[in-house]
């Protein structure tokens, strides 16, 4: 069985065992069918792996929003947001249009320094090449050096986002790798990671089977994984 008894061993096996499509495939077969998020939010380099609770920043544009609520704060309330980060967190932002940038360089050398797990933001980031040397996991729909500053202010946080037909709450896992990004919903986390690791085992056992010569007909007959 499985050690699940804490967020660090949880995230550890994640990135040692698992993909997103074996975890994928596990919530499809549990019904929850809509748990990853638009398959443009790739990683910033291909090699990343990401795993770590989601703490959910609403952004919006400035024209929707009544800034007199946030006087003072060109930002609105993202640097509060940033700060809150706790370890192992994941810096999620969704809700605004695709105008601008939504992270920078700076604000992922707060996440780094707090030791938080990375950022995945469903919109673009900038200072790509400063990211890129913090070494972090950082997750987007691209690059595009346009501010945000002018344009777009986080309005909340840790608070429930919906992204598509995708739903966030604040504390539930993200995991993405060069695959994709999903959700897995706290309330099923463990069912789920037990599962999938049991799946992603054995795909390795069937894996070596194929490399040997066994038929795929033979294969799933014996262990009903493809």
């Amino acid at each position: 069985m499985l050690d699940l008894s804490s967020d660090k061993k949880i995230f550890e096996m994640m990135k040692k065992y698992l993909y997103t499509a074996v975890v994928g495939d596990i919530m499809d077969k549990m019904g929850m069918r809509h748990q990853f998020l638009p398959q443009n939010i790739r990683p910033l380099r291909d090699d990343m792996v990401i795993a770590g609770r989601a703490m959910t920043v609403l952004e919006s544009d400035i024209e929707n929003v009544d800034m007199s609520r946030f006087e003072g704060k060109s930002f609105g309330m993202m640097l509060e947001a940033l700060d809150d980060l706790k370890e192992d967190e994941i810096y999620f932002c969704s809700g605004s249009s695709m105008n601008y940038a939504v992270l920078g360089e700076l604000m992922t050398t707060r996440i780094k320094y707090l030791g938080a797990a990375g950022a995945v933001v469903n919109g673009y980031l900038r200072d790509t090449n400063g990211i890129l040397a913090l070494d972090i996991p950082v997750f987007s729909a691209g690059c595009y050096a346009q501010d945000q500053a002018p344009r777009g202010v986080v309005v909340d946080f840790r608070v429930p986002l919906d992204v598509g037909e995708v739903h966030i709450e604040s504390g539930d896992i993200l995991f993405g790798d060069i695959d994709g990004v999903l959700v897995i919903p706290r309330a099923h986390e463990k069912e789920i990671l037990q599962a999938a690791y049991e799946k992603a085992t054995g795909e390795k056992t069937v894996g070596t089977a194929i490399k040997n010569g066994m038929s795929v007909v033979e294969a799933f007959a014996k262990y009903g994984i493809m």
